[in-house]
């Protein structure tokens, strides 16, 4: 019996070996997956299996879903020339100088029409020469400038080009701080990227980026390049057009800021009606009510906007609006502060009368105003706040 044990023993010490020797040799012979590529190396491949469930969390159907919608979009300006190039002394002085080496710019956009509409960023092709714009799927066309907005840095270029993806548009006014979301975009020229975080803040204004700013702030990083990307939710739906970061370094710092889509929708489409966007607009100087304005003015008022200036003949002076009346509703709605009251006139329409309600002194009282169109306005965005 101990010699049959111990024969035993000796034949799978043996075998043992021996597979030990083959697995590490020719671990090919023992697997059937295994195959050649081209007959120069041989790998082994992983069983098949089925398709992998998306973990409880992920976010990659909303990725997968809005990701071919996003477009890289490349500006270039013409160089120009020293306008002082041809004067004999200056070339004296200061050499042969050519023309300055040509701008590129690039950001990214968003298509929200199978018709090949684009929304970006006025920024990205303000000034812009040629547009360049290019698919996630690789195909290139050449974008044409439809409309730009300034006040809110939105611009919508077109595309001519069949079989576009087109984003779902969600609705901005439903989001909520800690709601996640995905930007996407095509930062520093890398190539697409996804990045995720929550909405961190809504209404931010007074950032001194846009005339008209009502950003969902987020802390999903956005970097120079993502301007005019998308911000979508966990759907896969657009919230947002990523417009600006705040940093001091150049790069993401956590803060960064999208115009919300309820904006972007107004714009495309008064853009695309008339190639530009028509806002209220009503001739006054609007400020914050303090204490010190209140008492300037005899104004008993506890909240609203104190009007400081009238512009003459403005449709305001003609409605009967003086300095030192104090705004505290415009329709339906009631206005707190400068922004909200510069929102509610803009949404105005021009030549429709609206019922203003004032406080006078110690007086409340109405006045209808017929809002005039809003003139255009420079802007300037703060180069430590944007991309």
């Amino acid at each position: 019996m101990k010699r049959t044990w111990l024969l035993f023993s000796q034949a799978v010490t043996v075998l043992l070996a021996a597979y030990f020797v083959v697995a590490t040799l020719k671990p090919e012979w023992l697997d059937k997956r295994s195959r050649s590529l081209g007959g120069v190396v041989s790998v082994v491949e992983a069983p098949p299996s089925n398709p992998v469930a998306v973990a409880a969390g992920s976010l990659s159907a909303a990725a997968k879903k809005a990701s071919p919608t996003v477009v890289s979009i490349n500006t270039s300006k013409a160089a120009q020339l020293n306008p002082r190039s041809n004067d004999p002394w200056f070339r004296f002085f200061f050499g042969d100088q050519g023309a300055d080496q040509p701008q590129v710019g690039l950001g990214s956009g968003v298509i929200v029409s199978a018709d090949g509409y684009i929304l970006t960023n006025n920024h990205v092709v303000e000034g812009a020469d040629e547009i360049d714009v290019t698919l996630n799927d690789g195909r290139h066309a050449r974008g044409k400038v439809i409309g730009t907005d300034p006040e809110t840095d939105l611009a919508v270029l077109k595309i001519e080009l069949d079989k576009l993806p087109v984003v779902v548009l969600g609705n901005s006014d439903a989001l909520q701080v800690g709601d996640q979301v995905l930007a996407i975009g095509n930062p520093f020229g890398v190539g697409q990227t996804v990045t995720s975080g929550i909405v961190s803040a809504l209404g931010r204004n007074k950032l001194g980026i846009n005339t008209f700013e009502n950003f969902i702030q987020t802390d999903a990083a956005i970097n120079p390049g993502n301007s005019g990307g998308a911000l979508i939710d966990v759907n896969g739906n657009l919230e947002g057009i990523n417009t600006a970061i705040y940093s001091r370094s150049g790069g993401s710092m956590g803060i960064g800021f999208a115009i919300p889509v309820s904006t972007a929708k107004q714009v495309l489409e008064d853009i695309v009606k008339s190639g530009r966007v028509t806002r209220g607009w009503i001739g006054v100087e609007p400020n914050d009510l303090s204490p010190e304005l209140a008492e300037t003015f005899g104004v008993k008022a506890n909240s609203g906007v104190i009007i400081t200036g009238v512009l003459q003949n403005g449709p305001a002076a003609k409605a009967g609006v003086r300095p030192g009346d104090v705004i505290t509703g415009v329709g339906d709605k009631n206005v707190g502060n400068v922004q909200e009251l510069l929102t509610a006139v803009a949404g105005l329409k021009p030549g429709s009368a609206t019922r203003f309600a004032l406080q006078r002194g110690g007086d409340k009282l109405e006045l209808d105003v017929t809002p005039g169109s809003r003139p255009k306005s420079q802007i300037r965005r703060a180069p430590d706040q944007t991309e």
